[in-house]
């Protein structure tokens, strides 16, 4: 049967005990092996959220005050975090762990974390999505648990701009902290930019130019309907199309030639530069777009993901989750678990719909789901 949990949002609706009423029959359903949807799309990269509480207050995510965070209580803690992660990569062929929030930095554990997820065989890859704010003083000792790399979110360096968007003045702290990454050998860092309707074409070639300068990778990404107050407007959104445009006028931008595979972003080599490759030679400089209003992704859709209480969400714009959460502390044993994440990638829905007419924002915004 399915439930509203306490402590949830309303209009989220949370299986109690992943039953299947909330998904496609589970005739034909593996039950071994990775996970697999009724659209033949095999599930190996899990998104995992920390925590949704954040030290910046950008405006596309949530108000200047801030949100209701969760009760410490409702969180998933480290042996619970480090169980279900173990179980998506024993279990159900998970391949790649993104840990992200909120802020993932502002967990203290998040070392120990990334240690145990280290030792599990096989070993996933492991990054990190962050503001940056922390880099400085945690990336050596995140490099040392067994991080691979970090993805930075970072949207413009106008330094008024960059205070308007975040309410806060910390383009240097972030600056800095994408420096240490880079020292560390968290590569190739990553720079995830949303553009803002107010002068962020603009930002677009000079964080492409920095990017080139300090061997980051950028990836700029359209803005989601997945703000706390809901005032995202398809008007206003700066599209694909305009960024690479905009890009193009001043640099030398060819399609780049290997395939795209699960990978969100449409990539362009940028003719003339280069930087470190994962191996640590150089490779040729790319700029990735994420096109994810106007040209879905969703039928190679690879994700699962885990918010910082427990529940699963086979999309970032789901309507309904399933609460491993109250399995793990109900007593479930591993394979009653990994059944029930099974039963839910198995009735994953073939899209997000944002360009339906039908389409309804999520209830919990990226804050509370993690990126």
């Amino acid at each position: 049967m399915t439930a509203i949990a306490l402590g949830m949002p309303s209009g989220i609706r949370r299986g109690t005990d992943a039953d299947d009423t909330d998904v496609p029959g589970t005739s034909g359903m593996p039950t071994s092996g990775p996970m697999l949807d009724t659209f033949g799309r095999t599930t190996r990269d899990l998104r995992v959220s920390l925590t949704d509480r954040c030290n910046l207050r950008c405006t596309y995510c949530m108000p200047a005050e801030g949100l209701d965070w969760l009760p410490r209580s409702e969180v998933l803690d480290t042996a619970e975090l480090v169980r279900l992660i173990g179980i998506a990569v024993g279990d159900l062929g998970v391949t790649a762990i993104r840990f992200t929030g909120g802020e993932p930095l502002l967990r203290k554990d998040l070392p120990e974390i990334i240690e145990a997820v280290a030792r599990l065989d096989p070993r996933p890859e492991m990054a990190v999505t962050t503001n940056g704010l922390g880099l400085r003083r945690h990336a050596s000792r995140l490099a040392a648990a067994g991080l691979d790399r970090v993805n930075v979110s970072l949207d413009t360096l106008d330094r008024d701009r960059f205070a308007a968007i975040t309410r806060r003045d910390r383009l240097d702290d972030v600056l800095d902290g994408l420096a240490a990454a880079r020292e560390a050998g968290l590569s190739p860092v990553k720079i995830n930019a949303v553009l803002s309707p107010d002068g962020g074409l603009d930002d677009a070639p000079e964080l492409l130019r920095m990017c080139l300068d300090n061997g980051y990778a950028l990836r700029i990404i359209e803005q989601m309907p997945l703000d706390a107050g809901h005032t995202w407007s398809r008007s206003e959104m700066i599209t694909a199309d305009m960024v690479y445009d905009r890009l193009a006028d001043e640099f030398d931008l060819v399609a780049d030639p290997r395939p795209r595979g699960s990978a969100p972003a449409e990539t362009w080599v940028v003719r003339g530069h280069q930087m470190p490759g994962r191996d640590g030679g150089m490779v040729d400089a790319r700029v990735g777009i994420i096109a994810s209003v106007t040209r879905p992704f969703c039928g190679d859709c690879d994700r699962t993901r885990l918010t910082a209480d427990g529940a699963l969400r086979t999309c970032l714009f789901s309507t309904t989750e399933t609460d491993l959460r109250g399995l793990l502390r109900g007593g479930a044993d591993d394979a009653e678990i990994a059944l029930a994440w099974r039963r839910a990638t198995w009735g994953k829905l073939p899209g997000h719909a944002i360009n339906d007419p039908s389409f309804l924002q999520p209830t919990r915004p990226m804050s509370a789901i993690g990126g």
